[in-house]
């Protein structure tokens, strides 16, 4: 949800050229988005149809100019296979350290668990990509 929502956003925000690519850590490498992923993103006008898992790997990772993720030992995870210094957690880079903690993951949950993701993820996507334009313009 993260993935597209990121891709939504960022032209808007004056962030045509980036290349926004989901990766898990604990991804089943081609499966599908959850039912529950794909409903809530038709609610709002997304369509994760065609969105297949890829799991999170050091030439993945070594791509990357920022690795958000949605938890600390994901971040970890990451760090570990080389993402040092450009891996973060979402909430804690959006909001510059204002908000600590992870997004929770709704895999298995109600849809309502699902709606309440999203719209945390769409506020934190949101802040990250306005830091990452920032950040992107003092350079």
């Amino acid at each position: 949800m993260a993935e597209v929502l990121a891709r939504g956003m960022a032209p808007s925000l004056g962030l045509s050229d980036l290349v926004v690519e989901s990766a898990g850590v604990g991804a089943m490498e081609g499966s599908p988005a959850s039912d529950g992923a794909l409903l809530v993103a038709m609610e709002h006008g997304l369509d994760l149809g065609q969105h297949r898992a890829r799991q999170a790997t050091p030439a993945v990772v070594a791509n990357a100019d920022l690795v958000l993720t949605m938890g600390e030992s994901h971040a970890r995870q990451i760090r570990e296979m080389g993402g040092e210094g450009r891996t973060f957690v979402l909430p804690d880079y959006a909001t510059s350290g204002v908000d600590r903690g992870n997004v929770r993951d709704p895999f298995g949950a109600d849809l309502e668990v699902y709606r309440s993701t999203f719209a945390e993820l769409e506020r934190y996507v949101e802040q990250a990509l306005r830091r990452a334009a920032a950040d992107d313009t003092s350079r």
